[in-house]
């Protein structure tokens, strides 16, 4: 193994590591401190820890009952698998650090909701409104594997409102920004897909005009000589 591939191998590693033990490590903290809906203030009202649980999805969001949240499990196991494997096959590969490090994170990301679907349902209690949860209780978790709940607890209502009653659907509605909730997995798949998309449209090599010229000139060569 040469230096470059070590070196890159380490700060991949270093990141995945570093985001599974901050995620894992405030889940748990959050899941055996508070109930449902439970939390504290960090800076007044608007940036706060708020304990949530969800069936899997980003910021919330649930997904075709059991049925699919097995579906879901499986696919996050799948997709991770697959972004795992990528980052493998580019290490190896003259590939910039930017780009590896946006798949480490999107994949540290991937694999810290991964954890909660697979094991939280074992290893945990169920979360009320007025019980916390407890970890290896003697009667057994609430679920089973691949069917647990991803624990959520950012939380920033910056600015709440009420829509005017002379807006037709809206119409005196309550309304606020953010009020999605998420944890530090989310924002890593999220922070890896914003540098992905800096990499891609500022530090990714263009093809020049001839080049691209050249390769479809080949490309039609290529297509004559099977015809």
């Amino acid at each position: 193994m040469n230096k470059t591939i070590r070196n890159k191998s380490l700060i991949c590693a270093a990141i995945v590591v570093a985001v599974l033990v901050v995620d894992q490590w405030l889940k748990i903290w959050i899941k055996t401190t508070f109930p449902i809906g439970g939390g504290i203030d960090m800076i007044g009202d608007w940036c706060k820890l708020y304990f949530v649980e969800n069936e899997g999805m980003a910021f919330g969001m649930s997904f075709g009952g059991d049925a699919g949240k097995l579906v879901l499990s499986l696919f996050r196991i799948v997709a991770s698998a697959l972004i795992g494997y990528y980052i493998v096959r580019q290490i190896k590969r003259d590939t910039r650090y930017t780009l590896l490090i946006s798949m480490a994170l999107i994949f540290a990301g991937a694999v810290g909701n991964v954890i909660d679907c697979c094991f939280y349902g074992l290893i945990f209690d169920e979360s009320t409104h007025w019980q916390v949860a407890t970890a290896f209780p003697e009667y057994g978790g609430y679920g089973r594997f691949l069917h647990g709940k991803v624990v959520d607890m950012f939380y920033f209502p910056i600015w709440q409102w009420t829509w005017p009653e002379w807006m037709p659907l809206l119409g005196g509605r309550n309304a606020e920004f953010f009020n999605a909730i998420f944890n530090v997995a989310d924002s890593a798949v999220c922070v890896g897909v914003g540098l992905l998309i800096v990499d891609q449209l500022f530090l990714a090599p263009k093809k020049s005009k001839s080049e691209e010229s050249n390769s479809e000139e080949n490309s039609v060569e290529q297509t004559k000589e099977e015809a």
